[in-house]
C-alpha cells in the first residue's frame, strides 16, 4: 500500500535544511500534494515541534496513511483530501504551506487556485514554500529541465515547468511577497513567500 518515490529520498535532506530556517516551533504546516507520504513522515520526525497536515487527491491517501501509521508520530496529522479545484479547502488556517514538486504537474488554473487559497488561509507573516524546477525570463532553461519539461507536456499538455515571474505575480496578487529563492540540487529551486502585513 505504501508508494515509494526515489526523488523524495534524494531531496528531503536539502529541503529540510531550508525548512528548519523557515518554520517556527508550534507552526501548523499544510502540505499540498503530499504524494507518497514520505516527506510528511521525514519532516514530522525531524521537526517534532511542528504540526504537519498532509493533503492530496483521494488516490494518494492510502499510501500517506500507511507511512503515518508505521511512523506513529504525534505531530503528524491524518491525511485529508485537498483537490485544488475544490471550492472549500479542508483546512481553514495554517502558518505555512509547503508544496513540493507539484506546480509543474498541476494545471495553471490550479496553480492560481493554490495561491488564492494561500492568501485566504495564511496569517500575516505566513509562508508559502515551493520546491521544484522553475524557468526564469533572463536565464536559459537547463538541458535536463528542457528534457523534463518536454516529458511533462507530452504526458499532459496542461503541465510543464512554470515561469518564476508568472508564479511570483500570483503570489503578489494573493498578498504575498518574495522572501527567498535558493538553488537546490539537480537544477531545482527552493522559493518562498511571506504574507504581507496589512497597512493600518
Amino acid at each position: 500500500m505504501k508508494a515509494y518515490s526515489p526523488a523524495c529520498e534524494r531531496n528531503q535532506a536539502p529541503i529540510l535544511a531550508v525548512l528548519k530556517g523557515l518554520l517556527d516551533e508550534g507552526a501548523w504546516v499544510l502540505e499540498i500534494g503530499s504524494g507518497s507520504g514520505q516527506h510528511a513522515v521525514y519532516f514530522s520526525a525531524a521537526l517534532p515541534r511542528v504540526i504537519w497536515q498532509p493533503t492530496d487527491m483521494p488516490t494518494n491517501l492510502p499510501s500517506i496513511s500507511a507511512y503515518r501509521d508505521e511512523a506513529r508520530l504525534p505531530n503528524l496529522r491524518a491525511p485529508q483530501v485537498l483537490d485544488l479545484e475544490m471550492e472549500n479547502w479542508p483546512v481553514s488556517e495554517a502558518d505555512a504551506i509547503v508544496c513540493i514538486n507539484t506546480i509543474h504537474i498541476a494545471s495553471w488554473p490550479n496553480v492560481e487556485r493554490l495561491f488564492a487559497g494561500a492568501g485566504e488561509v495564511l496569517p500575516e507573516g505566513g509562508i508559502v514554500y515551493l520546491y521544484g524546477p522553475f524557468r526564469y525570463a533572463d536565464t536559459p532553461l537547463e538541458p535536463s529541465n528542457q528534457d523534463f519539461d518536454a516529458c511533462l507536456k507530452a504526458r499532459d499538455p496542461l503541465s510543464g515547468i512554470r515561469e518564476f515571474e508568472a508564479v511570483d505575480a500570483l503570489a503578489v496578487r494573493a498578498g504575498l511577497e518574495l522572501a527567498g529563492d535558493q538553488p537546490m540540487p539537480a537544477n531545482n529551486r527552493s522559493i518562498w513567500w511571506r504574507k504581507r502585513t496589512r497597512q493600518p
